[in-house]
């Protein structure tokens, strides 16, 4: 039966990384946010609900989510950023549940990843047999976020405040994955877990 991981840590702090090679070691990945985006698709009824919820102003000509003038509406109040994640939550959390049920007997798959950054504050840690938690010092974070989304440092900060403080998300961590060295030595460590996992 395969092993179940959370991984998680802020925004912009390297998980999509440290996914990427857990996936070439030979795990399954499950990233939630390619999960969130697929249930929001044209035409599919969170999309509807969303539109109900929000407005026309966040939908695209094409029938697209705008996803710009919608993450203006919810980082800006908690409030909104509930009642979406209401919306959407539970449809991610249903279809990762299938996932892992269709591939947790597979015995070519010995490790699935949930890729999660809310994984702690929406409870699907729950899922999981071990959490990693992807450390990275804020400022670098920031830096990363600032260039990544093309925000303003102000914007990048009040972002980074709507999830749970890194030393909070740690105290949930049994294992803690420094990103704040080289590309190659957080790696390094990625590869040295793994290997202790293979061989229980």
């Amino acid at each position: 039966m395969a092993f179940v991981i959370g991984l998680t840590g802020g925004i912009s702090s390297g998980k999509s990384l440290i996914s990427s090679y857990l996936h070439d070691l030979g795990a399954m990945v499950i990233d939630a946010d390619k999960l969130a985006r697929e249930v929001v698709e044209p035409g599919s009824p969170v999309l509807e609900e969303i539109r109900g919820s929000f407005g026309d102003e966040v939908i695209n000509e094409d029938g697209t989510l705008c996803r710009k003038k919608l993450g203006d509406i919810v980082f800006n109040c908690e409030e909104e950023r509930r009642r979406l994640n209401d919306i959407i939550h539970p449809r991610v959390f249903e279809r990762i549940k299938e996932l892992i049920n269709e591939n947790k007997d597979d015995k070519t798959v010995p490790v699935i990843v949930i890729d999660a950054p809310l994984l702690i504050e929406t409870g699907l840690m729950d899922m999981t047999e071990e959490v990693w938690v992807v450390s990275l010092k804020e400022e670098a974070q920031l830096k990363r976020l600032m260039k990544r989304d093309a925000l303003t440092r102000k914007v990048a900060e009040s972002r980074l405040k709507t999830q749970m403080p890194l030393n909070e998300k740690i105290k949930f961590a049994d294992r803690v994955i420094d990103n704040n060295g080289s590309k190659e030595d957080t790696l390094r460590s990625v590869q040295t877990i793994w290997e202790e996992l293979i061989r229980l």
